[in-house]
């Protein structure tokens, strides 16, 4: 054996002497760029291993309130212990519980019926309608005459009523989802949110809903996709009571109902579905009042749960300015264990957001490794429920940890889509406040160009832990990945959203471009620096819609 070794090693040496005389040596690069790249190098080796575990068949999709969940929770909290973040959490540790009431739909658990004068018709469980969980008493009927209210909006502003000349007392409001296209971007996101509308309804006198999906809203996301998951448990914050927080119980019933079955609810007289869908697109939907009953019913059992945010604390080093925090959230939680596609029925959330947390931790990583003035104090925090309504963002932005920190700025990451090189990253809402300002210059000092919205169309401003923060009055910025760079990049987004999101597909096998990540995790980084060393806290712009919506929200 050592006969071998020392002939192998002759050989070696052999052969490296040939390579030298065959070919000159070239320059080595200079100790400086060099030392560059290999950090750049680690730093998406470190991302790339956060993702691997975290989306790994053994977290089982990460649901909350599961095992898998609270794995995902404990590995974040040492990887927070091990680069010397310390705990931010309640009673000195890494974790802040979120109280939970979970809601789980019973098969067949519910009944949508249609009586009119030619005679009723039942809807299919599944097929045609589910009924959302109800969480006052776990079953819930009601049998009321019923209005067509366009897209519950009452926007007084922009001269829109959806409302005018229809009395909802004692009636089930039946309305489309969305807002009118004229609107301008933040109002658009601002209405579209269905707690708008379920609050509107509700105020207006309403004793049940009904949402309608249309057409054009089944062509990006088909029913039969989510039908497949109605046995996902719905949740909500739990009260001190024991009760849910934030529900509508004066709402008896709340129903969806596929659009292939529009026409059953909406059609009557000279209204039909298809008609109501076209006046839709173009703005000029008409409310008016249906004939005949609906009857709906819903029964789902009901279970207190726990689950916990993973919180992580840089201190600042200006004790007048130490209380104030900046906040980075990503969230932890997936969809679990659901219905098997191609085989598979582990819903791993790779992109959707184990890139996401994985980006917040090597930027929490430089930053506690940066020499940069820090005069805030920054939260880490790896937030549950975002996939069952922003939940814990929402508790954590009402009850922040460290007790009594004031919190000044929300960056958020959620599912950078990095699947083809890119060289920019898109910041939602970032034109809302003060932050904008911070961005330029951050993504200045490390080289990224930043790119505007690719689909305000779709109001994600309001659908991602950042919309916890800016209805507590905080100014925030939504950062997702690029599109610039690749003409790859593009198609690779709509591939995954048409196939993968929110999917099995959506694992670790997929082609994410690390070193795109660790480019955003430097941003990130850059953007902390600067948030926490300014001497002026964030601000809302003068005149800005969420801002005088939510502004006087937010702590002195």
């Amino acid at each position: 054996m050592r006969r071998l070794v020392a002939l192998c090693g002759c050989a070696l040496l052999a052969l490296a002497g040939c390579q030298r005389a065959a070919a000159p040596v070239a320059p080595a690069a200079a100790p400086a760029a060099a030392s560059a790249a290999e950090g750049q190098h680690a730093q998406a080796r470190r991302i790339e291993a956060d993702v691997r575990f975290l989306a790994d068949d053994l977290l089982e999709g990460r649901e909350t309130g599961t095992r898998g969940y609270d794995l995902a929770a404990l590995y974040v909290a040492q990887r927070l212990r091990a680069m010397g973040v310390e705990p931010g959490g309640e009673d000195g540790g890494y974790f802040q519980t979120v109280p939970l009431l979970r809601a789980q739909r019973i098969d067949g658990g519910g009944a949508f019926r249609i009586e009119r004068a030619l005679g009723a018709v039942e809807l299919r469980f599944r097929e045609d309608y589910l009924p959302l969980p109800d969480f006052a008493s776990g079953q819930a009927e009601v049998t009321a005459p019923a209005a067509f209210v366009g897209q519950a909006v009452y926007a007084p502003e922009l001269e829109q009523d959806d409302f005018a000349g229809i009395d909802l007392r004692g009636k089930i409001a039946v309305f489309f989802n969305g807002a009118p296209a004229r609107f301008d971007r933040d109002r658009r996101a601002f209405y579209s949110s269905n707690r708008e509308k379920l609050a509107a309804v509700a105020r207006r006198g309403a004793v049940g809903a009904v949402m309608v999906s249309t057409d054009e809203e089944e062509k990006r996301y088909p029913w039969q996709r989510s039908a497949r998951q109605w046995d996902k448990p719905g949740m909500r914050l739990r009260g001190a009571d024991g009760g849910a927080l934030d529900t509508f119980p004066q709402l008896r019933v709340v129903a969806q109902v596929a659009a292939a079955r529009a026409g059953a609810v909406l059609d009557a007289g000279d209204r039909s579905a298809s008609e109501l869908f076209r006046q839709a697109r173009s703005g000029r939907l008409r409310g008016y009042d249906l004939p005949g009953t609906l009857s709906l019913a819903v029964r789902n059992r009901l279970e207190s749960a726990l689950s916990r945010n993973v919180v992580g604390r840089l201190p600042g080093r200006e004790p007048a300015l130490a209380d104030e925090h900046v906040v980075f959230t990503a969230h932890l939680d997936h969809l679990g264990i659901g219905a098997p596609v191609r085989g598979d029925a582990i819903y791993n959330g790779a992109l959707d957001n184990a890139l996401g947390v994985a980006v917040m931790l090597e930027a929490a990583r430089q930053l506690q490794r940066g020499a940069a003035p820090r005069k805030r104090s920054l939260l880490f925090v790896a937030l549950t429920g975002e996939e069952k309504g922003l939940l814990g963002a929402h508790w954590f932005a009402g009850h922040p940890t460290p007790a009594g920190a004031a919190l000044v700025a929300n960056v958020n990451m959620d599912m950078p889509v990095l699947l083809a090189p890119t060289s920019d990253a898109i910041a939602i809402g970032v034109e809302h406040s003060s932050l904008q300002a911070v961005l330029q210059r951050a993504a200045a000092q490390t080289g990224v160009a930043l790119s505007a919205d690719p689909m305000p169309e779709e109001s994600i401003f309001i659908r991602s832990d950042q919309y916890a923060f800016i209805r507590r009055g905080v100014p925030a910025v939504y950062l997702i990945g690029g599109l610039s760079g690749s003409e790859a990049a593009r198609g690779q987004l709509g591939a995954f959203l048409r196939g993968d999101y929110h999917q099995p597909g959506d694992d670790a096998s997929q082609p994410i471009q690390y070193a795109d990540a660790a480019r955003l995790a430097r941003l990130n980084a850059r953007i902390g620096e600067a948030i926490a060393g300014e001497e002026a806290r964030p601000a809302w712009n003068r005149g800005d819609f969420f801002g005088e919506t939510f502004g006087a929200a937010a702590k002195p």
